[in-house]
Formats: structure tokens, sequence, C-alpha cells
């Protein structure tokens, strides 16, 4: 899971970043509203939590645009406004659900789960593309009704591409997204990856659903 924290207060964000690594999960950081938007815009996120009271543009702001943009990003607003007013506001607004501060890190973490798993089985859970259907809930492959046997990595690595058709995909996000690790520009984790995949899904390098972008990353596209 990969999740974007829009939180000016420093201490505070370092403490909810360092619970969420403790439990596998890569979260960026952005302390701002504005720079926090364009983050959300340019990068894929499983979730977004969002302070309210923000620099250079509110929380409600933020909110208020991705949704207008048609963004479909669960969002947790983390607010020190706890009155009734503020919390059907937010949730009016597209919110997915509010906490206010002060909280438990422990609720915090159940939260963040509790909203990714809704989010799974609020939309298509199958992913299609081609001939290859995905199943983010049972973690299956089939390709040609044929049942695909997938590593952990192999899988995440498949579905974060399902979930991008057509989009490049740098390599640097796909480390953060798979690994939770910043890319390292000296390894050759992700091409390894893809090889991997090319492999048990049965494409060629030359005629592939998964396309090589030179130089910057890769993308998944039907034929």
């Amino acid at each position: 899971m990969k999740i974007l924290l829009i939180e000016d207060h420093e201490k505070l964000a370092a403490n909810i970043q360092e619970a969420l690594l403790r439990e596998g999960i890569n979260c960026c950081w952005e302390k701002n509203g504005l720079s926090g938007l364009i983050k959300a815009q340019r990068e894929t996120f499983d979730l977004i939590i969002l302070d309210l009271m923000l620099p250079e543009m509110d929380g409600m702001t933020v909110l208020s645009k991705l949704k207008v943009s048609g963004s479909i990003i669960p969002t947790l607003i983390l607010s020190a406004r706890n009155s009734v007013e503020d919390k059907v506001k937010g949730l009016e607004n597209g919110a997915d659900d509010y906490l206010a501060k002060p909280f438990s890190f422990i609720e915090l973490l159940a939260r963040v789960k509790a909203i990714y798993r809704r989010s799974i089985f609020d939309f298509d859970t199958k992913l299609y593309l081609s001939d290859i259907i995905l199943n983010p809930i049972d973690r299956t492959v089939f390709k040609d009704d044929i049942k695909i046997d997938l590593t952990v990595k192999e899988f995440s690595l498949l579905e974060f591409l399902m979930k991008n058709p057509g989009k490049t995909l740098t390599r640097t996000m796909i480390s953060e997204h798979v690994w939770n690790i910043n890319f390292d520009t000296e390894t050759n984790l992700v091409d390894v990856y893809i090889k991997r995949l090319r492999e048990k899904l049965g494409i060629s390098k030359n005629k592939s659903l998964i396309h090589s972008i030179r130089g910057v990353g890769y993308k998944i596209m039907a034929e």
C-alpha cells in the first residue's frame, strides 16, 4: 500500500510515517496543500491522509479539487477541527473517513486498513486486460483461463501495471509502490521482475503487453 500524507506538522508527520512503515506501508509526505494536490495528481496512491489546516491551500480545497478532477483515491481527513459540522462537511465533500486530533496511532492504522479494504470491494475487483484476468481479493491471475502462479512481488507488480493501463510508470514509481523503497539506479530489480512476468505470462519482449519505455520504465497496454 502507498499512502500520501498531507500534513504541515513535521513531528506528527514523522511519527505517522514511522507508524505506517512499521506496518510495511510506504508513506510519502507533503507539508502544504498545494504541493500535496500536485503530488496526488501526478502519482498513484492507494490512500490520502489529509489535514485541513494547511498552508498555501487548505485541506477542504485540496479534497474538492481532487474530486472535481475525477480522483477516486480514498481520503482520510485528520484534523484538529472536531465539531460535528466539520466532520459532516468533510464527508459530504468526498472524504471516506474523519479522525479528529489528538488520536491514537492504533486507531489511525485500523481506519487506514478499513478504508483500504472497502476501496477494494467498492469497485470492480477484477482487473482485465487482453486475455489476462487479475483478482486482487483471492490474489489469482489467469491467462487464457489458465492459472498463472506468481510470487507476492510479481503479483503486486502486475497489479500495479494493470491498475494503470496505458500509463508510463517509471522505475522509481514501481519500486516505491511494489517494494516500498526508493529506486536505486544501480539495481536492475524492476527489470528482472518484468522479465519474470513476461516469461510466466508467455509474452515476448518484442511483442508484449508489457512495453519497455527506453530510459524511463514500463507500461502495460493491449495490442
